[in-house]
């Protein structure tokens, strides 16, 4: 059970190795969508992801294991389509420790330079989750690996709780926020915003944006089961995980709606953050946004957080 001082454990575990986030607001984007946004832009992070916060406090408390029981901390793995993958290789650097990393071949060579740039091995492998956790097998069996799981587990979800936490804390008014978001691939991210949201400001709900071409987590949420997406087939790369039970449970329980958007509405809304705030976020990032901007009048008048969750962006490979 992920309680708030867990999460406050969290934030204090991994405090010193994070960013604390600003928050932003763009007039333009609040007058195009009729809602008062605020942005945590977890695109300026460590590794340029929110993903630094759990991969983090995982690691650092094995590390602490590690120190306690007086012996030297042993590799650890995962895998991931980049932003975990850059989380888990940045995190075992900071405890000077190997990471050995399972990558699809189709992960953005950006992510793949990053991890490789924080000292951490890469093992490619087919584009499924099937061919990325027998690859992840096979290092633990190989190596004595300790599993860092991108969202099916605690530590790194109350990790990414610490988000959302900053951005409750830091609103600069009174009232509490009507919505927050996030998008939601694994749900770790979500999973974590809505804890934290829960505990926090329980007033406040919790929506989610998934992309149209990895829509398994609108299906598991409506079912009550872990449900697979009928196709996989978006620009958001960071996007096409399924649920856990672990964090379909805590979905199920904490968040409000699942919104879905196409490729085309969540390159429009990258886009206009380009644009408009001249920052860079990357296709997975812009989906909150997206569902917000489709979706308008659901929203209109609230005040909403909206957490953009990265910005690690092949250049060469622009929608636009």
């Amino acid at each position: 059970m992920i309680t708030l001082d867990t999460i406050q454990a969290a934030h204090d575990r991994i405090r010193a190795h994070i960013h604390r986030t600003p928050i932003l607001t763009n007039r333009t984007i609040n007058e195009i969508s009729g809602v008062d946004i605020y942005f945590k832009p977890e695109n300026f992070q460590k590794i340029g992801a929110f993903k630094a916060r759990g991969g983090l406090n995982a690691i650092l408390q094995l590390s602490e294991q590690e120190r306690y029981h007086g012996r030297p901390m042993g590799p650890v793995t995962t895998h991931s389509s980049g932003n975990h993958a850059q989380a888990v290789a940045f995190a075992a650097r900071q405890v000077g420790t190997k990471a050995i990393i399972v990558m699809p071949k189709t992960a953005p060579q950006v992510k793949k330079d990053a991890v490789k740039g924080y000292g951490a091995e890469i093992i490619e492998c087919e584009p499924t989750l099937e061919a990325r956790e027998a690859g992840v097998q096979e290092v633990i069996e190989r190596t004595g690996a300790v599993l860092v799981h991108p969202f099916d587990d605690d530590r790194v979800i109350a990790g990414q709780a610490t988000a959302a936490k900053e951005l409750i804390e830091d609103a600069d008014f009174d009232l509490f926020f009507d919505v927050i978001m996030a998008p939601v691939g694994g749900g770790g991210l979500l999973s974590g915003t809505a804890l934290a949201t829960h505990y926090l400001s329980p007033r406040t709900k919790v929506i989610a944006g998934e992309p149209e071409g990895a829509a398994d987590a609108v299906l598991s949420f409506n079912s009550g089961k872990v449900e697979k997406a009928p196709y996989i087939k978006t620009i958001a790369d960071g996007l096409m995980t399924s649920l856990s039970e672990r964090t379909l449970g805590y979905i199920r329980n904490h968040v409000t709606d699942i919104l879905t958007v196409s490729d085309a509405e969540i390159i429009a809304a990258m886009r206009l953050v380009w644009e408009r705030m001249k920052i860079i976020i990357e296709p997975s990032c812009a989906v909150p946004l997206a569902a917000l901007l489709k979706n308008k009048e659901q929203f209109a008048g609230q005040k909403v957080g909206i957490i953009l969750t990265g910005g690690n962006v092949d250049l060469g490979k622009l929608p636009f």
